[in-house]
């Protein structure tokens, strides 16, 4: 999801370059409401890599590759680019007829995602993601990158206030990630949640996968103050998080949501990178790894042997308090 956030500036500098310019954008169906939010996005096209992979023969009898392959070769278009540049989209970049852009082989974060492409362009990857993608699309449509900051150019009415009630003033806490080593310890969360309470706030913790539900309600369940959010589409996320007062996030997709709404938020970097992959966006703080002492930070692994024994928190991570984490939250609310 926060690769999608981040190639959206991109599109934002090609419409101030070319008034009128249109995309089409092949995206995962998870994620297809991303693309959604940018006036500059025409159609839509979702390929369904986690579904195909679990149920491949059912999805090859109802015609779903042969209808993606289809619908991928269906439009003429000027430029053909893969902003994502790993093993997944290198594929789909073969399946489309047509010179590709892509990053080169020492640019690409997975090889051997550069051999997919015709046109091969040397992005450094000592960048922000934003940047790596503006770069590889004013290199693929011919202007300078632009000087500006990051301008995420989302639809007037992109985001959807859901059909639910929602606490008078609240926090916004991502308490979710994609991997272990990148989640906050429960014990910090219930510390800040009771801080919160002292200071007159509710909060609300979202979920996506039934996982992390269930997290959300055994958190909620321990404090007065806290809502455990229902499943929710991403738009209506970003509804919620544009009524929050602030928000507090693990590294995941949603910490880049409250980014893009403008919302006040502390996002926590252990195993990953704040120059690389933080979160960008007005009235925004990032907490990194202190190093010292983790001079393994960022160290971008799934497990964490920072005490000699591999664990699945990491010690980074827990190494930032609740304290901490709230007198930032506190200078930006």
């Amino acid at each position: 999801m926060g690769d999608l956030m981040h190639a959206l500036p991109a599109l934002t500098d090609a419409c101030e370059k070319f008034p009128g310019i249109t995309f089409d954008w092949v995206v995962d169906e998870s994620f297809a409401e991303v693309p959604a939010w940018h006036p500059a996005v025409n159609n839509i096209y979702t390929s369904a890599h986690r579904r195909w992979k679990k149920n491949f023969l059912s999805s090859l009898k109802k015609g779903e590759f042969s209808g993606f392959y289809r619908n991928l070769n269906a439009g003429q278009y000027d430029v053909i680019i893969d902003a994502q540049n790993n093993i997944k989209s290198s594929f789909i970049s073969l399946l489309r007829k047509g010179p590709v852009h892509g990053m080169d082989r020492n640019s690409v974060p997975e090889k051997p995602a550069h051999l997919a492409y015709h046109f091969k362009h040397a992005v450094s990857k000592d960048q922000h993601a934003i940047a790596r993608q503006r770069q590889l699309f004013a290199e693929a449509l011919g202007y300078e990158v632009p000087a500006t900051q990051p301008d995420y150019g989302l639809k007037p009415d992109a985001f959807r206030q859901p059909d639910i009630d929602l606490p008078e003033s609240f926090l916004f806490l991502v308490h979710n990630a994609s991997w272990s080593t990148k989640l906050w310890p429960e014990e910090h969360w219930d510390t800040l949640i009771q801080q919160a309470a002292a200071q007159g706030y509710s909060v609300v913790l979202p979920g996506g996968s039934q996982h992390e539900l269930e997290r959300a309600a055994s958190i909620a369940a321990r404090h007065d103050n806290a809502t455990a959010l229902p499943r929710m589409s991403l738009s209506e996320l970003g509804g919620v998080i544009q009524q929050a007062a602030g928000a507090v996030c693990c590294d995941t997709g949603l910490a880049h949501l409250a980014a893009m709404t403008g919302t006040p938020a502390v996002t926590l970097y252990g195993p990953t990178s704040v120059e690389l992959i933080g979160t960008t966006g007005q009235q925004q703080f990032q907490l990194g790894a202190a190093n010292p002492p983790f001079k393994c930070a960022p160290c971008y692994q799934r497990y964490c042997d920072y005490q000699g024994e591999k664990a699945s928190m990491s010690a980074c991570m827990a190494a930032f308090t609740p304290e901490q984490v709230w007198q930032q939250l506190r200078e930006k609310l």
